[in-house]
């Protein structure tokens, strides 16, 4: 009977830690969003932020979404064959890769890249005194660290998406005019049927939402990190998996919102 209550016990402890913790990162997150609009802003750090997400993480984007884009083509390929569909590979690559794989695929990406460099750097400065630092030269460490990264993310990522979108499409049409022989105009006939714009609308918003997440963890973890250089290593471990959990977990919620009709 001891080891049912203590388990209930358990339970109960990391159900509750889990509930503090969402408070915490979301009333954090409001604080970083809330010096949006109070001066001053910091230009440099808001700009060195959007060069590291947006351009610094081009080339393993491009490098994802273009080997995606093929495979989706060759496994789409070799499963409708059999019922004698081919036809439908084009709108299946591009649905899935501008709905789904862009955003979800760029979004791991960067959360593995920056959303770890982040909570590193931050985590370091925190270790260190130097957000301790700031705060004695009067200047705010949410509104200095945080701020400008969290607006840098939320703009980055839609970037990145595009340019995953654009190759995943062409991954899947390279595949597929050049390995399985399909017409290329029938190919880009039928993708550009099929796209709507609200599709590349849905999934640049997805990308917004990811890029914001994904800063969001990085910075609350870096800042929150204690416990010299092991309490570094243990913020970036938990800032990329709860990115990727997060983006996962809005990428269902927004897909219900917008396709589930």
């Amino acid at each position: 009977m001891n080891a049912i209550l203590d388990f209930i016990a358990a339970l109960g402890r990391a159900a509750l830690n889990l509930v503090r913790t969402a408070g915490a990162m979301a009333l954090f997150g409001l604080a970083g969003l809330s010096h949006l609009v109070r001066p001053p802003f910091y230009w440099r750090i808001f700009l060195g932020s959007l060069v590291e997400i947006g351009f610094f993480s081009l080339p393993v984007v491009a490098l994802t979404a273009l080997f995606s884009g093929g495979v989706i083509a060759l496994q789409s390929y070799t499963g409708f064959a059999q019922y004698h569909v081919q036809s439908a590979i084009a709108g299946i690559v591009v649905l899935s890769v501008t709905r789904e794989l862009g955003p979800v695929l760029a979004g791991l990406m960067v959360a593995g890249r920056v959303g770890a460099a982040m909570a590193a750097e931050i985590g370091t400065m925190r270790v260190t005194d130097q957000v301790d630092a700031l705060t004695t030269l009067s200047t705010n460490p949410v509104k200095y660290l945080v701020t400008p990264r969290l607006l840098a993310g939320t703009l980055a990522l839609p970037f990145l998406v595009l340019v995953a979108d654009i190759l995943g499409v062409m991954g899947g049409f390279t595949v597929s005019v050049v390995k399985l022989d399909f017409s290329a105009p029938a190919y880009i006939a039928a993708t550009l049927t099929t796209v709507k714009p609200i599709d590349i609308t849905v999934g640049l918003a997805k990308a917004a939402v990811f890029g914001f997440l994904i800063a969001l963890m990085g910075c609350y973890h870096g800042y929150h990190s204690r416990g010299g250089a092991e309490g570094v290593g243990a913020a970036t471990t938990s800032a990329v998996v709860g990115a990727s959990i997060l983006l996962l977990a809005f990428d269902y919620l927004l897909t219900d919102v917008f396709f589930s009709q």
